[in-house]
């Protein structure tokens, strides 16, 4: 198994990804932070839009440990990588900064897009 890794280059809040596939099924690993961990765990899996059943949607599943908050980024980034890739794709997602502010916090958000469009670019080579 080949396993892919990408990290974002922004100036702060950096995330790092790896993915590996396992048959036709996606594995994908998310950290950053001072301590990366497994906070939130998002399964996903493709199905037609339900705004327009042409398209492919998809759906997810999270659990997430108690007191962690990454549930939401975990199920937009698995969600956007099964939708694109057309495959089922179970992804944890660990990141840890102390104190962040709420702009701290859209940065990250912002690095998380950024991670899964490198992952995309990588995967669909």
């Amino acid at each position: 198994m080949t396993t892919v890794i990408v990290k974002t280059r922004a100036e702060r809040y950096n995330l790092e990804a790896a993915a590996v596939w396992i048959g036709s099924d996606l594995l994908v690993y998310v950290w950053g932070g001072e301590s990366p961990h497994i906070g939130a765990v998002a399964m996903a899996t493709p199905r037609p839009s339900l705004a327009d059943p042409a398209r492919t949607s998809s759906t997810a599943s999270v659990f997430t440990y108690l007191g962690h908050k990454e549930d939401r980024l975990a199920q937009a980034m698995a969600e956007r990588l099964s939708s694109k890739l057309g495959v089922k794709v179970v992804l944890t997602a660990g990141i840890h900064w102390d104190g962040l502010a709420r702009e701290a916090i859209e940065m990250v958000e912002a690095n998380s897009h950024e991670l899964v469009e490198l992952l995309l670019a990588e995967l669909s080579a």
